[in-house]
């Protein structure tokens, strides 16, 4: 019996060792199936300059040819275009004609145009065509695009300063056929140096400009000369004349002479820059003018709230409202204040482009208007200008609706359809109202549901929003600690939702006053003052048909007391079911009956099983009583991503919050009722007070020009303190998810080394990071792979576990690792992405088995979701 079994093995060992030999076999001849007997398939291309490789991903760019693409190595893409017939339809015509009678007995089975489009069919040329299209064609080596490459690797380093650079290629055969890797090699020779920097500015108003601005200039004496900082130079120059009066300046009026010294010896190779800044130019019919740049000021600044009306413009009106002429048809709708606050030119004072940019962005901002016109024009009484704000209002009404088809743990498939009603400028201040309502419906098999109808759970609810465009706090004004111009909003919230057939069938209702402002690119900050929820659970006693895992231990160690003689009282608690012969206790009735006949000592239980059953009536005492939560929180958000393309950046988001501790001290003052517990009651419900605090930051690097590495680390306490012993489930952090750690289901994980003892584990901290490469594939089809780290924890709680709890740097060894691969599909708007996770590192295993136990196809994990996880 050994013996065969060492033979099985040997053969199976042949057998793999046979299939990669062949499958490395096809894979050469296959990637070099169209290339010609005197071509070389270009595998590679290095950059060298003064014989260092260059590994500058923008110079690396600059390369004309490139190879295949690869996906890890290998070239999925020039093998797909192999696959491909070359010359399709000249197959079929030789395959229908091979057989002297086959195109014949074809017709009469089908008929001549049917033959005909048989050539044409998808099986016949299409499936050639869609490789061809998804595949690339081999990259033959060109010399003549190598040449280009040269012309363009001289330039730029040109363009550095290195003026006598001396660039060449060698291609390089390698030892496998044809195949080939180029070489382009560029002999810097030394740099040119700016000797001396002078002025020619034909603008008296501008060279006084110039000459306050001077020394903060990116083209310094001294410095190698950079083809880059004298367009950042001019740049900036155009800038501050733009924000110093001068409206109308052009870039195009800078320019630089630049001059070799030939005084001096000739490899010093110093230069002479000489700064040129011109008078304006206007092209008319027959002729370019020319005038002095001037700084100018505002006189007149107008706002046309209605500049679409097409009626007379003799029934115009006017009013004035400080710097402002406000002009309108009929009767105006919005306050003049509101309207002064959203523009920033003020009379007599310089023009200034930036002051124009947060007109622009204010007015938007106001959302009543749609994109306005803004121009500046001369006056003809002197340096002045005339400032003319055109705005088209939004209808005061709008209608909308969306409808989705969505899918979760909790929902096979769900409908969700969401109409909504928008007024505008409600108070003639900009302030806009919204009320969206929500009706969803869904299928779940959840065992505990009772409704057999294929949509069986529902949830509706509905928010009301009020925004108005400044920061609203009675008896304060705001104005000078958070301008304008940084687009400061209040929102004012009501929402309420009701669930059917979801967990306990929460209803919730909420509000909101927050304000938030933006007072650059890089800085948000958002403020909610008052964040009340108060949840009510309306079927607590579905507690154990919704959470089995707690109804599967507290039945378990109710099996030893199922004995209705040597147990009578507890007779009624249990019941047979059809399904088993085991006593199984009844819910609601027997559960609750059970619990308490263990906690007052009716009967006589061991000391875990008096554990077990006191743990679990503590958790479902939690989970089902209502909440009442009275918060406050500050988030900051910190980004510095340029566009969408941009793929090196970083994103940083802090939030601390806190509840509870107004009520605490409105309790000083106005006593509190009091339950059994000693908790302070509000409306006959534990108000919860915690200090919570967050931590996520997020890194891209762009690795090259179509891959990308991101990494995300996240940090998160809630401390429960005061009137409270526990963090409300709604504020609690779970593990798991298709934007979280993708190994593991949502609520799957933790907390610590637990085994996912209950249905939805959750706990007060969390510690997570995630890393991901992300590479193309095919067009639009991305790739990645991925590891997520983390896990949740129980501390400064009332749960005792020492398991869950987190008591130190010894508990980071629970930290469980998920890794994966995952396929996203780039829709433009949106990025449909489907992650497959396997357990590397579980936690919840013995310690000998943690690492790569679960690490297989049976126990991996497929997450579909929406867009990029971080």
């Amino acid at each position: 019996m050994g013996a065969m079994t060492t033979s099985l093995r040997f053969i199976k060992t042949c057998a793999k060792i046979s299939l990669l030999f062949l499958a490395v076999t096809i894979y050469s001849c296959n990637t070099l199936k169209r290339v010609g007997e005197n071509e070389l398939l270009l595998t590679d291309n290095t950059i060298y300059a003064d014989d260092r490789e260059v590994k500058n991903e923008a110079i690396k760019s600059l390369i004309v040819q490139e190879p295949n693409s690869t996906l890890l190595g290998y070239p999925l893409r020039l093998n797909l275009y192999n696959l491909a017939k070359k010359n399709p339809d000249s197959s079929f015509q030789a395959w229908l004609h091979r057989k002297e009678k086959r195109e014949a007995r074809l017709i009469r089975l089908l008929s001549k145009k049917q033959v005909n489009r048989l050539g044409e069919s998808f099986l016949v040329s299409g499936l050639s065509e869609w490789l061809k299209k998804i595949g690339e064609a081999p990259v033959i080596v060109d010399t003549t695009k190598s040449r280009r490459t040269l012309e363009r690797l001289s330039a730029y380093y040109g363009s550095k300063g290195y003026f006598n650079n001396n660039t060449t290629f060698v291609i390089d055969t390698l030892p496998r056929k044809k195949r080939a890797k180029i070489d382009y090699k560029i002999d810097l020779g030394k740099p040119f140096i700016i000797d001396s920097i002078s002025k020619k500015i034909a603008s008296r108003a501008i060279d006084s400009i110039y000459q306050l601005n001077a020394e903060a200039s990116f083209v310094k004496e001294g410095e190698q000369f950079d083809l880059a900082q004298f367009a950042k130079e001019r740049e900036r120059l155009s800038s501050i004349f733009r924000n110093s009066g001068v409206y109308n300046f052009q870039e195009s009026s800078i320019s630089y002479d630049i001059a070799t010294d030939t005084t001096k010896v000739a490899d010093d190779q110093q230069m002479n820059i000489e700064l040129n800044i011109d008078n304006f130019k206007k092209r008319g019919d027959t002729a370019v003018t020319s005038t002095e740049y001037k700084v100018y000021k505002f006189d007149q600044i107008n706002i046309y709230t209605d500049y679409l009306y097409n009626g007379d413009d003799s029934e115009q009106q006017s009013i004035r409202y400080g710097d402002y002429n406000i002009f309108y048809h009929n009767k105006l709708r919005f306050k003049p204040k509101t309207l002064a606050n959203a523009v920033f030119f003020e009379k007599d004072s310089v023009y200034r482009e930036i002051d124009r940019t947060r007109t622009y962005r204010q007015i938007t901002n106001l959302g009543v208007f749609k994109y306005p016109t803004i121009t500046s024009e001369p006056n003809g009484e002197g340096n002045t200008l005339d400032a003319n704000i055109y705005l088209a209002a939004r209808p005061k009404y709008s209608l909308g609706t969306s409808f989705e088809v969505t899918r979760s743990n909790i929902q096979q498939v769900g409908l969700a359809l969401s109409p909504s009603l928008q007024a505008r400028n409600l108070f003639g201040g900009a302030e806009n109202l919204s009320l969206a309502g929500r009706l969803s419906i869904g299928s779940s098999n959840d065992p505990s549901i009772v409704d057999n109808r294929f949509f069986n759970i529902q949830e509706y609810g509905a928010d009301l929003n009020l925004d108005i465009p400044r920061i609203w706090f009675p008896f304060f004004n705001t104005n000078k600690v958070i301008p304008s111009y940084t687009l400061p909003k209040t929102r004012i919230s009501l929402g309420t939702s009701f669930q059917k057939n979801i967990g306990l069938d929460k209803q919730a209702f909420n509000t909101v006053l927050s304000y938030n402002w933006v007072p650059s690119d890089l800085i948000k900050h958002n403020v909610e003052l008052l964040n009340i929820q108060f949840v009510r659970n309306v079927n607590i006693d579905r507690f154990f048909n919704v959470y089995s895992n707690s109804y599967e231990q507290l039945d378990e160690v109710a099996d030893a007391y199922d004995n209705a003689g040597q147990y009578p009282e507890l007779a009624s608690f249990f019941e047979t079911t059809d399904d088993s012969s085991d006593p199984q206790l009844i819910i609601p009735t027997g559960t609750t009956g059970f619990t308490q006949a263990v906690l007052n000592n009716e009967i006589s239980t061991t000391e875990d099983e008096l554990e077990t059953v006191n743990r679990i009536e503590e958790r479902r005492e939690r989970l089902t009583e209502n909440n009442l939560i009275f918060a406050s929180n500050y988030t900051l958000n910190l980004n510095n991503r340029e566009n969408v393309a941009d793929n090196t950046f970083y994103q940083f988001r802090f939030k601390v919050e806190s509840a509870g501790n107004l009520l605490s001290a409105i309790s000083a003052i106005i006593p509190f009722e009091e339950n059994e517990s000693g908790d302070r009651l509000v409306f006959g419900v534990p108000y919860s007070q915690y200090i919570k605090t967050e931590f996520d930051y997020v890194k891209y690097w762009g690795i090259s020009r179509s891959n990308v590495l991101a990494l995300r680390t996240f940090f998160g306490i809630a401390i429960p303190y005061g009137n409270s012993n526990n963090i409300p489930f709604v504020r609690s952090y779970f593990a798991g998810g298709a934007n979280d750690i993708r190994a593991w289901s949502p609520y799957s994980l933790g907390p610590g080394r637990t085994d996912a003892i209950n249905d939805f584990n959750e706990a007060n901290l969390k510690i997570g990071v995630n890393l991901e490469h992300r590479f193309p594939v095919i067009g639009n089809l991305k790739g990645a792979l991925f590891a997520d780290a983390g896990n949740i924890w129980n501390v400064f709680d009332n749960v005792e576990d020492p398991e869950a709890t987190f008591t130190g740097f010894s508990s980071l060894e629970d930290i469980a690792l998920g890794t994966g691969f995952g396929l996203r599909y780039d829709f433009t708007y949106f990025v449909l992405r489907a992650d497959l996770g396997f357990k590397t590192y579980n936690p919840a295993n013995e310690i000998s088995k943690r690492w790569f136990t679960d690490f297989n196809l049976s126990n991996s994990v497929l997450q579909i979701g929406i867009n990029y996880p971080f």
